[in-house]
């Protein structure tokens, strides 16, 4: 540990492999310890508070021999190790061999920067089902499979440790060991060829013509690191999704078939929740004439129940989410089910509908399928209530939106006056809006 090491822990705050503790406290660091035990390791900072404010700890042997003593009660017993730096004590535990562990407390995993309590029934399913748990954290590829110039792009754009050194930086995000090997994440993450090395790790994008898959209109299957399968895929629904502009206060806003902020966010939780181990198989993207879906190898993780969906949050791939934890794609962890739902809700649209088996697939049905019904209804009345000069504006408007009062004058044959108080009256059914200015804006027909 060096200054420069401790300032880019202190800028990264707590994390997947990383936790912060003010004071000593027997109960409460024996579960941290279990749950970094439980998964793929991690370090404690004894003296640093939550905020990353250096407090500072008086560190003596009576100390260290307590810190000692969690460890060989936790059950079976963890191995850890000790270093001191100026006033902060680390304490380093590394992945349990003999998982799970527990503490007085129960059983415990690291879930991002918080330690998750689960069930013993859901700890020993993980321990049936451990080999998916090291997939991304696997360490066997070699330098020539990585790409700096990425990882270098992705520092900037972050702004992470600009003035550490790159292998300082590799080592502190688990990347690669301490023997200069790659994890399996680093490569999905940031190599070169990815596909050469994992076949199955691309994203297939489809535009259907109907409601069904019978008849393609475009297709294309994304390659390269995640971080460009996320952006190449969001292009692609940016291309076909229909959009509608809305001018509220004079800004304009975007209005999709689904709102784009809930489909990154699914398609960010597939790409980083995905079953890596599952050969044949790739994340696909259909979007229908009705709807998006988003579909992604592997179910729920190993002890996670139905019941627990959209409550708590558990990772297939720690590696590959603490680094997204780090971007702006990810706002909270454990919270993107019900941020998209709240996205969904906030355009009209209706909720995801989640479907769970061997695959992972999310289902946004476009906002026109709700209202659709409804408008059938309204269309009737409108139908009944308008005059025939009115038919005749509304008609002449849906042709061109920007159409004066003086050339519905001409086309209708009533006065300018006349015309501009159907406009009114329409206006008033809630039939007709204007959008913008007088001049330069445009009319918009309601229903």
């Amino acid at each position: 540990m060096n200054k420069k090491e401790l300032k880019f822990i202190l800028q990264e705050s707590e994390g997947q492999f990383v936790e912060f503790k003010e004071f000593f406290d027997a109960k409460n660091l024996s579960k941290e310890i279990v749950s970094f035990a439980n998964v793929s390791g991690g370090k404690i900072y004894l003296g640093i508070a939550d905020n990353a404010e250096i407090t500072g700890i008086k560190t003596t042997n009576k100390l260290k021999s307590q810190i000692q003593d969690v460890a060989n009660n936790c059950d079976p017993s963890i191995i850890i190790s000790l270093e001191e730096f100026e006033n902060i004590l680390i304490i380093e535990i590394k992945e349990g061999q003999n998982k799970p562990y527990s503490c007085s407390s129960g059983f415990y995993m690291r879930v991002g920067p918080n330690s998750q309590k689960m069930k013993r029934d859901e700890i020993l399913e993980i321990v049936k089902n451990n080999a998916q748990f090291d997939f991304d954290s696997n360490y066997s590829k070699k330098k020539e499979y990585f790409d700096f110039d990425s990882f270098e792009y992705f520092l900037k754009k972050n702004e992470i440790g600009m003035d550490l050194k790159k292998n300082d930086i590799l080592k502190s995000m688990r990347l690669i060991d301490f023997e200069n090997n790659f994890s399996n994440a680093s490569i999905l993450l940031f190599g070169k060829d990815v596909q050469h090395i994992f076949p199955s790790a691309y994203l297939e994008c489809v535009l259907f013509k109907g409601s069904d898959s019978s008849e393609i209109i475009d297709r294309k299957r994304i390659n390269g690191n995640l971080f460009k399968q996320l952006e190449d895929g969001m292009m692609f629904l940016k291309k076909h999704l229909k959009v509608k502009y809305e001018f509220p206060d004079e800004l304009r806003r975007e209005i999709y078939d689904v709102p784009l902020r809930a489909l990154e966010e699914a398609l960010v939780n597939a790409l980083i929740h995905r079953d890596y181990s599952f050969r044949g198989a790739n994340i696909s993207l259909f979007i229908y004439s009705d709807r998006v879906e988003i579909l992604s190898p592997g179910g729920f993780v190993p002890g996670f129940k139905k019941s627990d969906f959209g409550k708590i949050s558990t990772r297939r791939n720690e590696l590959i989410a603490d680094i997204f934890s780090k971007t702006k794609y990810v706002e909270k962890i454990g919270s993107g089910i019900k941020r998209m739902n709240d996205l969904c809700a906030e355009q009209e649209n209706p909720e995801p509908v989640f479907d769970v088996g061997s695959f992972f697939i999310i289902k946004f049905s476009f906002r026109e399928t709700v209202t659709e019904k409804v408008t059938e209804k309204v269309t009737e009345k409108v139908t009944e209530k308008v005059t025939e000069n009115q038919k005749i504006i509304i008609k002449k408007i849906k042709k061109n939106k920007q159409i004066t009062s003086l050339e519905l004058s001409k086309i209708v044959g009533i006065s300018d006056r006349k015309i501009k108080e159907n406009i009114a009256k329409l206006k008033q059914k809630g039939i007709l809006k204007r959008v913008g200015p007088d001049r330069g804006g445009y009319w918009e027909i309601i229903n």
